[in-house]
C-alpha cells in the first residue's frame, strides 16, 4: 500500500525496522519474530539497506519473502552512497516490476573502510539528490502506481553530526522534502522534549508532511553502547542513565528500565498527536511486544482506536 494511503487509513502509525540476516539461521530465527511481529499489526515494516548498500540482495530477498509470506507492507531502504544513477534506476526497476509500493530513500554512512575510489565513482553525494531520481522515476510512469514509489526519508531531531548549523541542517531538510518526500522518519531518540522541538521547526520551515518519532528501547548496557555508535549525537538523559547505571550488574533489570522508558515516551508522544511511532527493532520482538503490553494493547489496531470518553 502506498504510503500515502497508509497515512490516511492509520490516525496513528506503528511500523518495526528490520535488518537482513547474513546466514541461514539468522534467517530461520527472523522470521520466528515476524511471526510475532505480524500478530502486532503494523502500518508498515521497513528493511535497512546496510552501509553502502552491502545487503542490496539480502534486503531484496527478504523484502520479497515478506510480501509473500506475510500480510506485512515492506518498505526497502535504498542508500545512494557510492552508486551510480544506472544502478539505482536498477533496483527501482526490481522493485517496481515486483509492485513495492515505497522505498525509504537514505544517503548512507561514507565508512572510512569504503575506498574514496567507489565513493567518487557514486552519481549521489546527498539523499536530495536521491529523493529527485526516485522522482524522476515516478514522473517517468516506470512504476505501476500512476503515483510511483512513495518515498520516506529520515529526519535528525538532535542534529545531524555533519552539520552542527542547526539553520543550515532545517535547510537542508527542507530542500529534501520540497524534492519529493511524502512522510519523515525520525532517528531515534530519548528524550521527546527534543522531537517536540524538531517537529516545531520543521512547521516553523514549512515541512507540513507527517513525523514518524523513532524509538529503540535499551536492553541492555551494550545495546545503550551500540546504539550511541549507530547514531552519532543522540542525547541520553541523565535520569534514564542514573536508571540503567543503578542496575547495571542486573541484566533483566536493565532490560525493565529500558522498556519502561520507551513505554513512557510511547505513551507521551500518543498523547501529543503524534502521526506515528517508527521501532528500531534490532529484529529482536519482545521489547516491543512487551511495550505494546504495557501500554494496554495486543496489537496496533487497538492503540489507533479512539480513547473512551
Amino acid at each position: 500500500m502506498h504510503i500515502n494511503d497508509i497515512l490516511q487509513r492509520d490516525s496513528i502509525t506503528f511500523s518495526f525496522e528490520f535488518f537482513p540476516p547474513q546466514t541461514d539461521k539468522g534467517w530461520d530465527r527472523l522470521f520466528d519474530r515476524i511471526r510475532d511481529f505480524e500478530t502486532l499489526a503494523p502500518s508498515f515494516v521497513s528493511v535497512t539497506y546496510g552501509t553502502d548498500g552491502s545487503t542490496r540482495r539480502h534486503t531484496h530477498e527478504l523484502v520479497v519473502k515478506l510480501r509473500q509470506r506475510t500480510g506485512l507492507d515492506a518498505v526497502p531502504h535504498l542508500t545512494c552512497t557510492g552508486h551510480g544513477r544506472a544502478t539505482i534506476k536498477e533496483i527501482l526497476l526490481q522493485y517496481a516490476g515486483g509492485g513495492v509500493p515505497n522505498v525509504l530513500a537514505i544517503r548512507g554512512d561514507r565508512p572510512e573502510e569504503l575506498a574514496q575510489a567507489q565513493q567518487d565513482a557514486g552519481d549521489f553525494t546527498h539523499a536530495v539528490e536521491l529523493v529527485r531520481f526516485i522522482r524522476q522515476f515516478n514522473d517517468a510512469g516506470l512504476h505501476p502506481d500512476p503515483r510511483g514509489f512513495g518515498i520516506i526519508a529520515a529526519g535528525f531531531p538532535e542534529g545531524h553530526p555533519e552539520t552542527p548549523n542547526r539553520l543550515v541542517q532545517m535547510d537542508h531538510l527542507k530542500a529534501k522534502v520540497d524534492a519529493g518526500v511524502d512522510c519523515l522518519i525520525s532517528q531515534m531518540f530519548f528524550d521527546n522534549h527534543a522531537f517536540y522541538d524538531w517537529r516545531d521547526h520543521c512547521r516553523l520551515a514549512g515541512i507540513r508532511i507527517p513525523l514518524l518519532a523513532g524509538i529503540m528501547p535499551i536492553t541492555s548496557i551494550a545495546n545503550m553502547k551500540r546504539m550511541a555508535d549507530l547514531a552519532a549525537g543522540t542525547r541520553f538523559p541523565t535520569p534514564l542513565l542514573k536508571s540503567v547505571y543503578r542496575c547495571q550488574d542486573d541484566p533483566e533489570a536493565v532490560k525493565r528500565v529500558g522498556i519502561h522508558w520507551a513505554t513512557e515516551q510511547c505513551r507521551d508522544l500518543i498523547d501529543q498527536g503524534v502521526k506515528g511511532i517508527h521501532f528500531y527493532t534490532l529484529n529482536q520482538s519482545d521489547a516491543t511486544r512487551e511495550i505494546y503490553r504495557n501500554l494496554g494493547a495486543k496489537d496496533s489496531i487497538a492503540l489507533r482506536r479512539e480513547p473512551m470518553p
